[in-house]
């Protein structure tokens, strides 16, 4: 055997191992037997009279089937793999030694990458996301943190082919955002955006400090999921309080003329929710009561509850607790989740949405029950 290559064909062992744990965690049978029950209610007479239920149904078939599929292709490229090396071996082919080592390398990436998505098993992972940024402590300094994380946040969505929709935006005064509401589109968005949710902490020279001074902003992240059609809660119209209002800006697709914003309080529970991006009152709104529904959702899980009704205004302020992560411009640079201890040095990609170090280690942690979701 080519000597370098006896490393990697014992790592592709370990790699077969990890393959076949994962398969038990994803339960490939329990996933086809859902694909057939799904497929075989689509089949059924007037099935795609419900719009809602088919686009759910064809929701969920499309997840497991991808799923399945990618399972079943990192099975086989490990298998060609292994073939490769037998191959290059019995040929004493050094020239296939670049090429296997490469394949060996991306094979082991996407394996890792699968594995972090099998960790989404909650009920909402596979749902959007509602973002929600606020400018905390710091004036000027934090409203311009805070529009540094809305950039940071597009930027990794773009990088996973998320689309991004503004549901609410409040400018500073003099600089950055106060406050902004997006949503966010893609498959596990809700499950990967869940570990960002908490407290983030800016230390860098203030530009807006004429001394420069070194100066300590936060912001705030919020993150709920949109619910499925199949996932809806009932709430009780006397329970809400439904307001309308101009929205206000900085101008373009921030501002409506008429006033079609919608502010919706849901009164047992003091939650708050507004939306003023859609062109009309009734899309507004439809909106809002989206976010109102995911946060309700929400705070029923963190309050362990299972009906609306056991949640009181009690529950409105919980707090996020101390910083989740600092972020650190000087006087060295460095990014560090403080539930993980993850850590990186180059700030600048960080803010450039290279973020899913510190995901995939929440989400690790969070599986192995040494962290709360």
């Amino acid at each position: 055997m080519l000597l370098q290559l006896e490393e990697v064909l014992s790592n592709i062992q370990e790699m077969k191992l990890t393959l076949k744990e994962m398969g038990a965690s994803l339960d490939v049978a329990g996933i086809e037997k859902r694909i057939a029950e799904l497929e075989g209610s689509m089949q059924e007479p007037g099935f795609w009279e419900d719009a809602d239920r088919a686009q759910e149904f064809a929701r969920q078939s499309k997840i497991l089937k991808g799923k399945l599929e990618k399972f079943n292709k990192l099975e086989n490229r490990v298998d060609d793999l292994e073939i490769m090396i037998e191959l290059a071996n019995e040929e004493d082919d050094e020239a296939l030694i670049p090429e296997i080592m490469e394949e060996f390398k991306s094979a082991a990436a996407e394996i890792e990458k699968f594995r972090i998505q099998i960790l989404l098993s909650g009920e909402y992972d596979t749902n959007n996301a509602i973002l929600t940024l606020h400018a905390g402590a710091g004036g000027t300094d934090a409203q311009d943190w805070t529009q540094m994380l809305l950039r940071m946040y597009t930027r990794w969505c773009e990088k996973k082919g998320y689309t991004l929709e503004t549901l609410d935006y409040l400018p500073g005064d003099e600089a950055g955002i106060k406050g902004v509401t997006i949503k966010v589109n893609g498959e596990y968005a809700y499950g990967y955006l869940k570990a960002e949710r908490g407290i983030h902490r800016l230390v860098r020279i203030s530009p807006f400090n004429a001394n420069g001074k070194r100066q300590t902003s936060f912001a705030s992240m919020e993150v709920l999921p949109e619910l499925t059609a199949s996932q809806n809660i009932e709430i009780r119209p006397e329970d809400l309080k439904i307001d309308t209002y101009r929205a206000s800006g900085a101008g373009g697709q921030y501002v409506n003329k008429t006033e079609s914003a919608i502010r919706i309080t849901h009164i047992p529970t003091g939650i708050v929710v507004q939306c003023q991006n859609e062109r009309s009152q009734h899309s507004n709104r439809e909106q809002a009561m989206n976010m109102l529904k995911g946060k309700l959702i929400e705070l029923m899980e963190r309050a362990h509850k299972e009906k609306i009704d056991d949640l009181t205004g009690d529950l409105k302020d919980i707090g996020w607790g101390s910083q989740i992560r600092s972020y650190v411009f000087q006087p060295y640079t460095m990014v560090k989740d403080h539930r993980t201890g993850a850590e990186n040095g180059n700030v600048n990609a960080v803010m450039d949405g290279e973020i899913d170090l510190f995901i995939n280690e929440y989400l690790k942690k969070s599986s192995n029950g040494t962290l709360d979701i």
